[in-house]
Order: structure tokens, then sequence, then C-alpha cells
């Protein structure tokens, strides 16, 4: 039986025990269902095969030699990834469009007799719902964004809401970066589509009659490109402004960046590109301090020349804030005492 997505709500309501994704691993990592796993019924090579089979040869001969190949790997996950499942378990299937690969295995499945459903038109059905969140409509959401400059704890007040009971969408986490020219992540950054997946799957699941609270960020996270319902909320949405000191931004700055210090090579390539802001002379010196381990005052330096003023021309431009809150330093007690003040100028 298909089942026809109706919106990113409802399929983030569905209640299936595992979504699961039959198309090839690079389809599924270029995008998917956030929370499906993958088991393909063709490999890549075995997709093109078929493919070339189908489009040079003869199309019952790649229909013939395409279900062999499924037949195989629905067997091998079936006696992996799938061998611990009981009889009450529950998945959902779906393949590009719908159709053979997924309905393939989808008859599998039920014939060893799970109750299994397909998603009517398959990813690409899946992906015109997140395309009309993100691109066509307006976001239902109230947006209330954390705002401050570098280093002012902002994803770790986003934290603090969220365990408060706060509803919370972590963009810098969904885009694998934290955000400045610095801040790229083991493992890079997702595909757009599959940062957009997670993004509008994030919203789907959260109330539109109360608050969401996000980091603000420019319209671009590392790669990643803020889609324009999203950045449009953005732009219009109160902020809470957070301010700290510049040493114990610079503090704090040595710890959220621990994996990047630790890799001093990386740190000076990637502080080579603000050449063009800087100066090369301004540039050998930051690198120098990266050498010697001068992580805080490097830090304090980066803030003060390169972040801020940045920061403070953006700021001249927007609105006014919703509140300003100044924090006398970084430490977990600061952090939770104003995400408390948080709550309480919004009203939560």
């Amino acid at each position: 039986m298909a089942l026809k997505l109706t919106s990113l709500a409802a399929l983030a309501a569905l209640p299936f025990d595992q979504i699961i994704d039959v198309r090839a691993p690079s389809e599924y990592a270029e995008d998917h269902i956030p929370g499906a796993i993958n088991l393909p019924v063709l490999s890549d090579d075995e997709r093109a095969q078929v493919g070339t089979i189908y489009v040079k040869q003869d199309r019952f001969l790649a229909r013939k030699v395409g279900a062999a190949l499924v037949a195989r790997n629905a067997a091998d996950h079936l006696e992996g990834p799938l061998a611990d499942r009981d009889g009450s378990w529950r998945p959902l299937v779906y393949c590009w469009r719908g159709g053979q690969r997924s309905g393939s295995f989808a008859s599998i499945l039920a014939q060893v007799g799970w109750r299994v459903e397909l998603i009517e038109g398959g990813y690409k059905s899946y992906r015109r719902l997140v395309v009309q969140a993100l691109y066509d409509q307006p976001l239902a959401h109230r947006l209330i964004l954390i705002d401050g400059g570098t280093g002012t704890g902002k994803t770790r007040l986003l934290v603090r809401l969220a365990k408060a009971g706060a509803q919370v969408v972590d963009l810098e986490g969904m885009a694998a970066h934290r955000g400045s020219l610095l801040g790229g992540v083991a493992g890079g950054q997702p595909s757009q589509k599959g940062f957009e997946s997670r993004v509008a799957m994030a919203l789907a699941r959260l109330d539109p009659a109360r608050p969401v609270f996000v980091e603000a960020e420019s319209n671009k996270i590392g790669r990643m490109i803020l889609p324009p319902s999203l950045w449009q909320a953005m732009m219009a949405a109160d902020h809470v402004r957070i301010d700290a000191p510049l040493a114990a931004r610079a503090r704090y700055l040595t710890r959220a960046y621990a994996d990047l210090l630790a890799d001093v090579d990386l740190l000076c390539a990637r502080l080579a590109p603000l050449k063009v802001y800087h100066g090369a002379e301004r540039i050998e010196i930051w690198q120098a301090m990266a050498q010697e381990g001068a992580f805080e005052a490097l830090a304090e330096d980066l803030v003060a020349r390169h972040y801020d003023p940045r920061y403070v021309k953006a700021q001249a431009r927007g609105r006014a804030p919703l509140a300003h809150i100044s924090l006398s330093g970084l430490a977990e007690d600061d952090l939770d005492k104003a995400a408390d003040e948080i709550l309480a100028i919004t009203g939560l």
C-alpha cells in the first residue's frame, strides 16, 4: 500500500518503527529523509549496470538482471541489519519515485509478514514538500534569534534553552559548521539538499504556536545557504543580543575550537584567506601566535580586529534588540542565568 505524503508534519507523526531508503548509497548520501536508514537494493555500480543494459541492450533483460540483484541484496539485508526485527516491526520504504526498487523490496518484507508501506512518489514527493516549506511558503513559525558577537556562547545557550523546554533549531549543528571562516568540523558539511532536509523536518516537528529559538547567522553557514523562507523569517525576527567581556570570549573560543587548535598547520591554513582583509603581515603575526600556542591571545586579536568590526557593521543595519543581556563571564552559571533571563523576557 502506498502512503501519500500531505505535509512534513504528517510525515514526522507517522507511526512507523523505521524509514528505509532503498536507493543507491550515492543517492542517499546526497539527501534522504532524516532518520531513514539506507538499505540499498542496488549499489551504485549495480544501478549503472542495469541502466546500461536497459538503454543499450534489452529492457526485459535489464529487469531480469535487476530482479536478481535486488533479491540478493534483500537477502543480505534480511540476514544482516534486519535480522533482529520481530513480527511487530513496521517499516516505511521509499526509493526515487516510489517505483520498482521500493516496490520489490516492500513485497519481500510483506511476504515475511511485516506490515510495510511505501511512500507514494518516493523521495521526489518528499523533496517537493521540503521545497514548499523552505522556498514556496512563508515560515509558519515565529523565530527569536540569539544574537551576539563571535564567542558569546550562543550555541551553548541554545542547548540550555532546549533543556528548559523551549523550542530550538540548531542551524550550525545541522550545517555541521560553526559559522565562521575557521568553523569547519571533521567530516565536512552535508549537501545543500541534506541541510534543507534537516531544517525542514526539525521545523515540522515543532509547534507553530510557540516561538522557536535559533542562532543569528548570515545567509550562509560554511557552504550551506539558508533557504529563502527561513532567511526571510530570520530577517523579520525579534532578537536577544548577548554581550560578554573580550577575555572571556577568547577563553570560550579556545574551548569551542579545541579540535582546530590541536592541528596548528590546519589552523594556519584557515587563517591564510584572511589576507585579503588584513594583509600578509597581520596573517603572519596570527600564524606565529598559533605556532607558539598563544591561542587565547590569538582568539582575542581575531575577535577584536576581524569579527567584531563586521558584527558591529551588520548590527548598524538591523533592528533594535528585544533585549540586551550583558554577561560578566561565560562560565556555566553565567549561561544558565542568561537562559533564564531570555525565557523570562520572551514569556516562556
